[in-house]
């Protein structure tokens, strides 16, 4: 029996700890302890019945008192007017509810939000003890655990993939206009996905795939367009809540922008991913790696252009490390940026009400609805590309040269070290995608194209 165990170890301590990773989730909610105690809003219909007597009070209520003289008589001045305006203040009111495991298990895609939690969790330490442990090739296929995490990884990309399908065409969650730029956006990242695969740019983008057989180049330029269509509305999204966070609009409401702390989550979050976006593109490559045959002499040079004391092998563990700690960054990110997400629905409440004497908050009643009912669909969104990050980085950092899995696994694709460059160009390529639309986006909130409204 112990030599059984100690034979199949990398296995059995893979399915020994997907299990304890499972029941743990499951058993402590830790999903919803991730979104525990967000603020979301709701506009009563009608608030002077429901206050009628001492019940709730609406969280955000106009800043006057019964209790101070001056303002008692601005408003008796103020009703001296004859122009009296037909609105009624009180329906103005807003109440402010922290959310609970009873409000999110109640919100649609919450089972595809929590399969998302647990996948993350999942993937990250069965790559990472897969990574620790290596690869024995004595033991065979089944021996060295190879076969576990590339099934759960092949398993959770496909959950992935169908469940960004399912958000996207889901009818009332998201325009037209922006269904049509995905479909775009889609096709514009299948052309995209050709060039690289065919080596059109060779010297554009370090990525070393060789020769791509037709089958190769299509099966890569769809998941590239797969990528591209799904991610357009959440990086919006994203980009919306970063603006609102970070009080680009100069709002000065602190109910609005986010803390220092959720501030500076989403400024590093942001940084970083752009910086690991560039860093598969030649010349700022060129900058950060010294390509030099003499080992001596690269460790001894420095520089600006083409030498700054990194050797290769250094740059490509650089890379794979910036990759990862992005797709953590962007796990991270998910609670400031739903917590603008809802945010956002104040400040269209605020603008509305202060915009007329007489407004109408139709819209943003119908609009608190909304952001509170697609809730976890937009946590789901905004998990996604964490998840891809580190799916396909954890595929690209298994090591297929063993002939058993080679043949089992890879097929008539060419070697190993085309899977593993494939999953680092899907990974690459999901940060590049999400960095392009958000910065896009937030160009376009600068010079006034895109506004929160």
């Amino acid at each position: 029996m112990l030599e059984l165990l100690g034979a199949y170890r990398n296995l059995t301590l893979q399915i020994l700890l997907s299990l304890f990773l499972t029941l743990f989730l499951s058993f402590f909610r830790i999903s919803i302890i991730f979104l525990h105690g967000l603020c979301t809003y709701t506009q009563p219909e009608n608030l002077n019945q429901n206050n009628a007597g001492n019940g709730l009070r609406p969280a955000i209520r106009r800043p006057s008192s019964t209790d101070d003289p001056k303002s008692n008589v601005e408003v008796r001045r103020r009703n001296r007017s004859k122009d009296k305006s037909e609105f009624d203040e009180s329906n103005a009111q807003i109440f402010r509810i922290k959310l609970d495991e009873d409000h999110l298990r109640s919100r649609m895609y919450f089972t595809e939000y929590n399969s998302f939690f647990v996948l993350l969790f999942l993937a990250v330490c069965c790559f990472l003890l897969q990574n620790y442990f290596g690869v024995e090739d004595s033991h065979g296929v089944l021996g060295n655990g190879l076969m576990f995490p590339l099934v759960l990884g092949s398993i959770a990309l496909c959950k992935v993939f169908v469940a960004l399908g399912k958000i996207s065409v889901e009818r009332s969650a998201s325009k037209k206009s922006e269904k049509k730029l995905s479909l775009i956006f889609g096709v514009l990242g299948f052309v995209f996905g050709i060039i690289i695969s065919a080596g059109v740019f060779p010297k554009g983008f370090d990525f070393q795939l060789g020769s791509v057989n037709a089958f190769c180049c299509i099966v890569i330029s769809f998941s590239m367009a797969c990528i591209g269509g799904f991610l357009y509305m959440p990086a919006g999204r994203s980009a919306r809540s970063f603006w609102v966070g970070t009080d680009q609009i100069r709002s000065n409401l602190s109910i609005i922008s986010c803390g220092w702390f959720g501030r500076m989550i989403l400024y590093v979050n942001y940084i970083v991913s752009v910086f690991t976006s560039l860093l598969w593109i030649h010349p700022l490559a060129e900058i950060l790696v010294k390509r030099s045959d003499n080992a001596a002499t690269s460790r001894s040079q420095t520089g600006l252009v083409g030498n700054v004391g990194m050797l290769s092998d250094d740059f490509v563990k650089f890379r794979v490390l910036c990759l990862l700690l992005s797709g953590l960054l962007q796990a991270i990110a998910v609670r400031p940026n739903l917590q603008m997400f809802l945010n956002e629905a104040v400040l269209s409440w605020y603008q509305r009400l202060h915009g007329s004497k007489t407004p109408d908050l139709e819209f943003s009643r119908a609009k608190m609805f909304l952001h509170n009912h697609y809730l976890c669909l937009v946590a789901l969104q905004f998990l996604a590309p964490s998840v891809l990050v580190i799916l396909f980085l954890g595929l690209s950092q298994i090591d297929l040269s063993s002939f058993a899995v080679s043949q089992l696994v890879c097929g008539s694709l060419p070697c190993s070290d085309f899977i593993k460059q494939v999953g680092l160009l899907m990974s690459w390529w999901v940060l590049f995608v999400w960095s392009g639309f958000a910065s896009a986006s937030l160009v376009f909130y600068r010079r006034g194209v895109l506004y929160v409204s």
